[in-house]
């Protein structure tokens, strides 16, 4: 097991764990809906292939752009002014910058005129600081861009029903970017009824991608400031409170449960040595494996932070900066991206069971909150680099033309998966099941 410590932000590592498998609706029925159409996955993979590699040499400017200009959550202006630039350039495509108020948001369209499913790709964009796009974003759009244009013309060749969404969804390095989209009502707006997006890694590719629920917060403590060494007695010390919690936090993780993860750091530890701090601060983070898990951690968590204010006199204030769910793949949509993936050559994914386990991580993203409003899907494609995610390195290999290729492939397995929901009626009352049965299971 790679373990890659880098902290930054929602820190997207891909981490391989042990966990027991997610059961749901027999899957297998996904082949007996193939045999019988008409129209076989691989009719809808050769035009979905042969139609990405008509645009691959207009997709990589693209990708290169995103790239070497690198643009922080909300702040991806460029990125932004490319890809609407682009989707505008496409026939049959309606448009819509700076989307539900947000600058560097956009939604583009395509709509069969039949009546029929809506199908959707999520592109993200944002870079890391100072680390540049060292989580490949500028790939996951080209991707999402691929597979949307793509579905689009299968859809014009084969005379399918329904719509294709295509959201550019800015700020998933911790400023969650998705989840103001959902707020605002842009999925349900548009009435998707499934969601797709990728994600590169240095581990073999997945299906089936599972990440950790996460909780971003800010705790402050409030004292009374005197002189350290002439009157100590008349302060409360607010940098004792932070480490008295700090402290406590420390000897939790001991008795927490695989899968849970306490991160943080101090930000304000006071001005001066010689004084009783009167006021500390602090960014902590928590993790784990489900929404319902976190929540339950976060509780011994916050006892320890108000222990510090009960031991030192401090007043506490904690305020929640982001909160992402952990995400949960659809497995009916999982078959048929592995299916069209593994067609593809070269790397495969495995069955259902082991690619649970092989796309389990301990990373974080907003498309996890996706993941609780319809059935979801990211597919983790390889890229050659010696470096994780959040690392130098990394970034240096999302520029590369092996990684472009990577992205195609897992676009071309992306735009199918969509397909097959247009195609068959079937699939997508299946994966809505599937989906029903995951929020109740979860008590949702």
């Amino acid at each position: 097991m790679q373990l890659f410590s880098s902290l930054v932000e929602d820190d997207y590592v891909s981490i391989s764990m042990n966990e027991e498998s997610q059961t749901g609706p027999n899957t297998e029925r996904i082949d007996d809906f193939q045999d019988d159409q008409k129209i076989s996955q691989k009719d809808l993979l050769d035009l979905a292939s042969e139609y990405i590699d008509s645009i691959s040499e207009e997709l990589r400017p693209v990708s290169l752009r995103i790239h070497d200009n690198p643009e922080l959550n909300y702040g991806e202006f460029i990125a932004h002014e490319t890809l609407v630039k682009f989707m505008k350039s496409r026939k049959g495509w309606k448009v819509t910058p700076s989307a539900y108020g947000i600058a560097t948001a956009f939604i583009a369209e395509f709509d069969s005129g039949k009546k029929g499913p809506v199908i959707s790709y999520n592109a993200e964009y944002d870079a890391l600081k100072g680390i540049g796009h060292s989580c490949g974003h500028n790939l996951i759009a080209i991707c999402s861009v691929g597979a949307a244009l793509a579905a689009s013309a299968a859809i014009k060749n084969f005379s399918l029903p329904g719509k294709v969404i295509l959201f550019g969804t800015p700020a998933e390095e911790g400023g969650g970017g998705k989840i103001k989209l959902l707020k605002a009502g842009a999925y349900s707006d548009h009435k998707a009824d499934i969601n797709l997006i990728s994600h590169p890694g240095i581990v073999p590719a997945s299906a089936l991608v599972r990440t950790n629920a996460y909780m971003n917060f800010r705790v402050e403590y409030f004292g009374k400031e005197a002189h350290a060494a002439a009157s100590p007695w008349e302060g409360i010390n607010a940098l004792d409170a932070l480490i008295t919690a700090y402290n406590a936090l420390s000897v939790l993780r001991q008795q927490t449960m695989p899968g849970d993860i306490i991160q943080g750091h101090i930000t304000d530890g006071g001005a001066a040595p010689n004084i009783i701090h009167a006021y500390a601060a602090g960014i902590f983070v928590v993790r784990s494996l489900s929404k319902s898990r976190l929540e339950m951690l976060r509780k011994r968590v916050n006892n320890c932070f108000e222990a510090g204010a009960e031991a030192t006199g401090a007043k506490l204030k904690m305020t929640e900066v982001m909160a992402y769910d952990d995400h949960v793949p659809n497995k009916v949509l999982g078959v048929i991206c592995r299916k069209a993936f593994n067609q593809l050559g070269r790397e495969e994914i495995p069955t259902t069971e082991l690619d649970l386990i092989r796309g389990a991580t301990q990373a974080s993203t907003d498309q996890g909150n996706i993941s609780y409003m319809m059935p979801s899907l990211s597919l983790g494609f390889k890229i050659e680099s010696q470096d994780g995610p959040h690392n130098p390195g990394f970034a240096a290999a999302a520029r590369t033309r092996k990684a472009h290729d990577a992205a195609l492939k897992a676009a071309k397995a992306l735009a199918v998966t969509g397909l097959e929901v247009l195609l068959d009626e079937r699939v997508l009352v299946a994966a809505k099941e599937e989906f029903k049965e995951m929020l109740e299971g979860r008590g949702r």
